[in-house]
């Protein structure tokens, strides 16, 4: 047995206890459901932990996710509906079929292979199980919506419905802005509502084009808001200006100064490191 089997069993052992007879009050009362939020929680802290690059806190959040999935199978376990084993063997199965070219006589020479490998082996065992047959199915509805968006692009496209690169997007990006405008144009609240949704789907599908999540760049948009936003605080502050009493226009005048000042400030640090080449910066 090697040492991850053992601190595993470990693991499953502390959680057998905290659940029995005279453990622990707070896990005995937990639920499937009361748990689930701290399942969510946990999984984009592990999100966090990845986009900052911070390996110390990705290994805590990791264990914080396993605990979570070990929670989970007690209570299955003694409910008598599944077991951590049957969980663990599911997981295995599945890799080891869905992975012909690895462990089996299939072939896939690139990731694309692959991916088209995968939702074919997906579709034929949804079938052989009854369940819904859709390529799109098995996207939760529960995910952020620009995520939602990428994946069920993301399944479309292994069938070659998708378009062929991102300028083409672009295209019905503009198509679906004009269908906006004219339905705010026409002041259709409802329909001006369903076109800026049409809008978020084709940004989302550009983000896929582009290499990249909408979630994330979203996400990112938002840290400059808010840097950007508490830079104008300061600004205003060092005037002894009231946040709440500041006129739009000046709003509008100092967020422009703020822009401009984190601008420069890429700018101004490549020439710092052109000066010092033995040096070297990251910035996030």
């Amino acid at each position: 047995m090697t040492r991850a089997q053992e601190l595993f069993g470990e693991l499953v052992r502390i959680m057998e206890r905290l659940r029995a007879p005279g453990g622990c009050p707070w896990d005995r009362a937990q639920t499937h459901q009361s748990i689930k939020p701290y399942l969510i929680e946990e999984a984009y802290e592990v999100a966090e932990a990845i986009d900052e690059d911070n390996f110390e806190e990705l290994r805590k959040e990791l264990g914080d996710v396993l605990l979570q999935v070990v929670f989970h199978a007690q209570m299955g376990r003694e409910a008598g509906t599944f077991t951590l084993e049957e969980v663990i063997s599911h997981i295995n199965e599945k890799m080891i079929r869905r992975h012909p070219h690895v462990f089996g006589s299939g072939s896939a020479e690139t990731a694309d292979e692959v991916l088209r490998n995968w939702a074919r082996i997906k579709a034929e065992e949804r079938r052989a199980e009854e369940r819904d047959r859709s390529l799109l199915a098995g996207v939760p509805r529960a995910l952020p919506a620009l995520q939602r968006a990428h994946r069920l692009g993301e399944k479309a496209a292994h069938v070659g419905f998708d378009w062929a690169n991102a300028r083409a997007v672009l295209s019905k990006v503009h198509e679906e802005l004009a269908e906006l405008e004219a339905a705010l144009h026409n002041e259709s609240h409802d329909r001006a509502a369903q076109e800026l949704g049409d809008l978020l789907f084709a940004l989302a599908s550009l983000a896929r084009h582009l290499r990249v999540h909408a979630e994330d760049v979203l996400q990112r948009a938002s840290d400059r808001f808010i840097a950007r936003f508490r830079r104008v605080e300061e600004m205003l502050a060092a005037r002894g200006i009231d946040a709440h009493r500041a006129s739009a226009e000046l709003w509008d005048q100092l967020w422009e100064e703020a822009k401009q000042a984190e601008a420069a400030r890429p700018a101004q640090a490549e020439g710092d490191a052109a000066a010092q080449p033995g040096e070297r910066t990251t910035r996030r």
